[in-house]
């Protein structure tokens, strides 16, 4: 009967340890409302740490954008006065290739009058020098036929031989002038290649520019192109900056909120 009692008070004894035991793991298993507060509050602590990394990150991706932007407008602004300088350069280079090439057709056209006076010249010359030759070809026949008829010191002598003597000097004279004539033909066609060849080479050097103009206001019309792009990059670049300067300052507040309902959490908890 006492053996009996006692192993009923055991089992008792162990039944009643068994709920306590139950009733302190339930109460582990179940966490109270200040403990899922103070969880939540860390998680939403760590979500605030990861969108404010992740905000300044693109902030500063948007700050260096901004930043090449503004390097790309000055070289582009530089580029654009370049080309401005370039294009006016160009304009004074055809300018006075125009003038040049106006100043060498007048050069040519004045060497091709100077080339047609030499050849009347010449030919007139020439005509006068055959016309003496004649008339001394005659004056010698006459001498001879006066010498034989009248004899040499006669006055029709006389007079032949200087009409012969003046012959010969107008012959010489006319001689003289074709080879004048003939050096300044001469002349006048070396001016007249020259001023060919500097015209072919003017109106080269008025095409060159004419092209090199072309090339600078395309570059120029581009250079204005990229700076518009670039100033609306800039435009939106510093837009996306500004907005995610927003979104760090709102996750710096849901931060700052967020701890001080942690440390409320823990003081209402203990």
């Amino acid at each position: 009967m006492k053996a009996e009692f006692i192993v009923r008070r055991g089992v008792l004894a162990f039944a009643f340890a068994g709920l306590l035991a139950g009733g302190a793991f339930a109460q582990s298993q179940d966490p109270t409302p200040q403990q899922q507060d103070v969880k939540q509050d860390k998680k939403d602590i760590r979500n605030d740490k990861k969108d404010l990394a992740k905000d300044r990150a693109d902030r500063n991706a948007d700050q260096r954008d901004i930043n090449h932007d503004k390097r790309d407008i000055k070289n582009d602004k530089q580029d654009i006065h370049q080309d401005n300088k370039d294009t006016n350069q160009d304009k004074r280079d055809i300018h006075q290739d125009n003038k040049d090439i106006r100043q060498d057709k007048s050069d040519v056209r004045s060497d091709n009058r100077d080339i047609r006076n030499d050849k009347t010249d010449l030919s007139k010359d020439r005509a006068d020098r055959n016309a003496d030759q004649r008339d001394i070809n005659h004056d010698k026949t006459k001498l001879a036929k006066d010498d034989a008829k009248y004899g040499d010191n006669s006055v029709q002598a006389k007079a032949d031989r200087k009409d012969l003597h003046q012959d010969r000097t107008d012959r010489n004279a006319d001689q003289h002038d074709i080879n004048k004539d003939k050096t300044d033909l001469s002349k006048d066609r070396t001016d007249r290649n020259k001023d060919v060849k500097d015209l072919n080479a003017d109106r080269k050097d008025r095409n060159s520019d004419v092209k090199d103009l072309n090339a600078d206001r395309k570059d120029r019309n581009q250079d204005v192109k990229d700076l518009h792009s670039d100033k609306k990059d800039l435009k939106q670049d510093r837009k996306d900056r500004n907005k995610d300067q927003k979104d760090i300052n709102k996750d710096k507040k849901d931060l700052h909120k967020d701890r001080k309902d942690l440390k409320q959490d823990r003081k209402g908890h203990k």
